[in-house]
């Protein structure tokens, strides 16, 4: 154990019967986000993602969201976490414990920043003792809003917008957004968490961060690309949308206030969709609950076939690179393809990595996919000269219409890798993690 040990299991019932005392109608609306348990495999839903993620852990495994409840039962799950490495060797860093967990905060705290990104996912999983909760958002015993994350602070000093010179509302959307925003683990700082603003928030100021740098998370096995990956850029979208200049924010439409049998207000911490609480939410400014639902089904449908479209075209460009270095190419013939794969897939990913984009930004998740088709189009036209001069005249396509089928196509057994993870589970989680970590799966 750390020199400042986590909480026993009767300490964290004390610390909670005290928050639920002094803060009740919120304590209980925060429990209840245990009742969130729908989720979507996206790779069955979207097999093509297979392809374009091949390389990387997301390849795995990648379901939607559910309730705060579940965040550390499912980032303990899941494929993507992979199991203990062996001795000697690196694993997954522990970086993704950052926003699952206060007690990832206080780890940093005790082991320093890099202290505790340098340590293995695996390694602190015994730390680990509570969900998402109550001092991740808020100074403890206090209503006073805080950002414990070093990441999002390091962020706000970046873009000169401090916390403590933000207004309230701003402060809101920022507790929300230190942990729904994208990022990377930083390689050169022990893989820390790192917020790429440096240049601004938009997908070209964050590409424009990353090609300076020349940073890549991992290389295509295709194509040969180097990939980024967008993380949930909730933040984001939101800070240039029509929400956010008329100042509704996060808290506005998903933690609506509410009154509590008494009639006292407060609010609400179930957070959830927006729409399920129209009266309270949104029927301040918008009139038709009907209006808005047909305009987020029209905005939805446009950006899912657009996306599909760019997730073809970019499934075809992969296997054409492969196709050209197998044939003899060289980097400086196909080094403009690669780069229009890469900034394609970026725009591609950076719009639909985004929780719930169909209402915060619809229209920036449409300009991001069409950029991202137009990239993917020169991709494609400045391969097919290359294949021509190289005399391929025929490319294999692989059949990933099924979730198994592209997995086969990229050589990953599910199949071993549950087996090797439910072994992991048994003999490393149920004996020595928190039962935090098994709920919504008993």
């Amino acid at each position: 154990m750390f020199s400042g040990q986590s909480l026993a299991g009767t300490e964290i019932d004390s610390v909670q019967s005290a928050d639920k005392a002094q803060f009740p109608a919120q304590y209980d609306s925060w429990a209840a986000t245990e009742e969130q348990v729908e989720r979507e495999d996206m790779l069955a839903n979207y097999p093509a993602n297979i392809i374009l993620w091949a390389g990387s852990s997301f390849a795995k495994e990648y379901h939607s969201p559910r309730g705060h409840q579940f965040a550390v039962a499912d980032v303990t799950h899941t494929l993507r976490t992979g199991v203990t490495p062996e001795a000697g060797t690196k694993g997954l860093s522990a970086s993704c414990w950052t926003c699952k967990t206060p007690d990832a905060p206080r780890l940093m705290n005790e082991l320093s920043v890099q202290g505790f990104s340098g340590k293995n996912f695996t390694d602190l999983g015994s730390e680990i003792k509570s969900v998402v909760y109550c001092t991740d958002c808020h100074v403890k015993g206090s209503e006073k809003l805080a950002l414990p994350r070093p990441h999002a602070q390091d962020a706000m000093t970046k873009i000169h917008l401090p916390f403590d010179k933000q207004d309230t509302n701003m402060q809101g959307a920022q507790v929300c957004g230190q942990c729904h925003v994208s990022y990377y683990f930083q390689p050169e700082s022990s893989n820390k968490v790192n917020i790429p603003w440096i240049f601004g928030n938009d997908a070209d100021k964050i590409e424009k961060y990353y090609d300076t740098r020349r940073f890549y998370e991992w290389i295509h096995p295709i194509s040969k690309t180097p990939i980024l990956k967008a993380r949930h850029p909730e933040f984001e979208h939101w800070s240039r949308s029509k929400h956010a200049k008329q100042g509704v924010t996060c808290i506005t439409c998903h933690m609506p206030t509410t009154t509590d049998e008494t009639g006292k207000e407060y609010t609400d911490h179930k957070v959830g969709n927006a729409l399920e609480q129209f009266d309270k939410a949104c029927s301040s400014c918008h009139r038709s609950k009907s209006k808005i639902e047909n305009a987020l089904e029209r905005d939805k449908k446009a950006i899912n076939k657009a996306a599909r479209h760019v997730e073809n075209l970019l499934v075809k460009a992969h296997y054409e690179a492969k196709a050209a270095w197998v044939a003899g190419a060289s980097w400086p013939i196909m080094n403009e393809a690669i780069m229009a794969i890469r900034h394609a897939q970026w725009r591609w990913d950076f719009a639909m990595a985004s929780h719930g984009l169909y209402a915060h930004n619809p229209q920036e998740g449409k300009a991001l996919l069409a950029k991202a088709t137009e990239q993917a189009e020169l991709a494609r036209s400045e391969l097919a000269e290359i294949l021509s001069k190289l005399e391929v005249k025929d490319v294999y396509y692989p059949d990933i219409s099924t979730k198994e089928k592209a997995h086969q196509a990229i050589g990953i057994s599910v199949e071993a890798l549950t087996k090797e993870k439910q072994a992991f589970l048994k003999e490393e989680v149920e004996k020595n993690w928190s039962p935090i970590t098994k709920r919504g799966y008993e």
